[in-house]
């Protein structure tokens, strides 16, 4: 790819990662922003990959302003649980690629998904109660009634 021009002084963009500050609620993160930026001016391009570092800056922001787990405590605790990603999204909420979704930082988890998971880091054992709601409500595999 060519560099793109400064749309304000016409001047070559450099592919580089700036220092971005991103505010919520009185509380900020700083993080390092990928981007094409421009030498001469403030301007600056970000493709979509670019823009899922501040989106999901944003979202560890907001967790951490609105007391909700961030990506790696929600990994840690599913881990823990031994679930993979697809089971933890099925029996704790979510469905089958939420947990993909909450620990790369794409996803701000529920109140509720936070604290089922909080429980669950505290008391392990309580998963069984899922795994038992889950058996009497699983879908019939192969025309096969669930069991009642």
């Amino acid at each position: 790819m060519t560099n793109p021009v400064c749309p304000e002084t016409g001047a070559p963009m450099h592919r580089d990662t700036r220092s971005m500050t991103l505010a919520y609620k009185g509380e900020t993160i700083t993080f390092d922003m990928p981007g094409w930026y421009c030498e001469t001016s403030e301007e600056s391009i970000h493709s979509g990959e670019d823009m899922k570092i501040s989106d999901r800056m944003l979202n560890r922001l907001k967790a951490r302003s609105e007391g909700l787990l961030e990506p790696e405590e929600i990994r840690r605790i599913r881990k823990k649980l031994v679930l993979s990603q697809a089971a933890a999204g099925e029996m704790i909420g979510g469905g089958p690629r939420a947990f993909q979704k909450y620990e790369a930082g794409d996803l701000l988890p529920s109140r509720a998904i936070s604290s089922a998971l909080a429980l669950l880091d505290h008391n392990p054992a309580a998963l069984r109660v899922l795994e038992a709601r889950q058996s009497k409500t699983a879908a019939p595999i192969s025309g096969h009634p669930a069991p009642v």
